[in-house]
């Protein structure tokens, strides 16, 4: 490992669906020897149902969701204090309450807050967010290349309404930084020069609160 180091202990790679998120967490993972915590999506056995009929089925979805990340992340952020490792996370606690809010009827909603706070009550916080932004267009070809049949029927309006709810997020003033990175296009998996941009911003430290930056093609 190069003589270099991440800023925080503890950093979360955040941002909408198709994003690119685990692809860099994994990269980052390699590069700094990282303890890697990864959300097992694909073990949510509503997934499927819920992309057909949303309605009837996002309450078991966000409810499974909600008990296997905390589950997780419990697990792992315990260990990995233990032992004072680089920790590099693809989602956030926080994330459950915003998709439930924007799945959820207002009577389930407020069953699952209720819910929510408790698991939430005295978890550990990330040092750092890091959340990818693309324009929703190029979530949607991202979403069509990788193949996941169960995502082809994704419409812009789900995620232009996911979007919201993180920007939402990001105007309570958490109490602890964000970075907001805008990507458009680019493409830090094929990319040394944007990769390396991203990397810089995560050796940085920060106030708490939301930082707004943009990144962009070096010739």
């Amino acid at each position: 490992m190069e003589n270099e180091s991440l800023a925080y202990p503890y950093i979360v790679i955040e941002g909408n669906i198709g994003v690119g998120k685990t692809t860099l967490c994994r990269r980052l993972q390699e590069k700094y020897e990282a303890r890697l915590i990864l959300e097992q999506f694909s073990d949510n056995p509503f997934l499927p149902y819920f992309y057909e009929n949303p309605e009837r089925h996002a309450f078991s979805v966000e409810l499974f969701f909600m008990t296997e990340r905390h589950r997780q992340l419990q697990e792992e952020l315990v260990q990995g204090n233990l032992f004072n490792q680089q920790i590099i996370s693809d989602y956030i606690f926080i994330k459950t309450l915003l998709f439930a809010k924007n799945n959820l009827n207002e009577e389930e909603y407020r069953l699952f807050q209720r819910l929510f706070n408790v698991l939430n009550a005295h978890f550990i916080k990330p040092d750092l967010v890091l959340y990818l932004h693309r324009p929703v267009p190029v979530l949607l070809n991202q979403i069509k290349k990788r193949g996941r049949s169960f995502e082809q029927e994704m419409s812009e309006v789900y995620l232009e309404n996911i979007q919201k709810a993180y920007f939402d997020f990001f105007k309570m003033d958490p109490d602890f930084p964000i970075v907001v990175v805008g990507l458009d296009e680019l493409d830090f998996e094929n990319d040394p020069g944007i990769f390396e941009q991203l990397n810089n911003l995560l050796r940085q430290k920060y106030s708490v609160g939301v930082h707004y930056t943009n990144l962009a093609v070096i010739p």
